[in-house]
């Protein structure tokens, strides 16, 4: 799924011109960067969170030639779906705890 689908399905789900819903979703990601850049964990109860981890340096090899290279130590960005949304979607797909 696209930008513009989710556009357009917000769009239609809430009767909100695209425009407004573009810019909303605008909004909305650019307030999640701009919080994640300052550090902040942001919290969607019942859908997830977004914060960031620090990945430690590592080695890594390129994969056209072989040659090792070294990763830096980095930050990342990371999602962690909730246990509603986890559960919604092995509803979704038929999954059963028990397997």
């Amino acid at each position: 799924m696209t930008k513009a689908d989710i556009v357009d399905a917000v769009s239609n789900a809430t009767g909100l011109t695209k425009v407004d819903t573009e810019a909303v979703i605008n909004g909305f990601i650019a307030t999640v960067m701009d919080s994640l850049q300052r550090g902040k964990r942001i919290e969607l109860r019942g859908f997830g969170s977004f914060s960031l981890k620090l990945r430690k340096p590592k080695k890594a090899r390129n994969p056209g030639t072989g040659a090792e290279i070294q990763l830096p130590e980095r930050i990342v960005p990371v999602f962690k779906p909730s246990k509603i949304l986890k559960e919604s979607i092995n509803l979704e797909y038929n999954v059963n705890k028990s397997q």
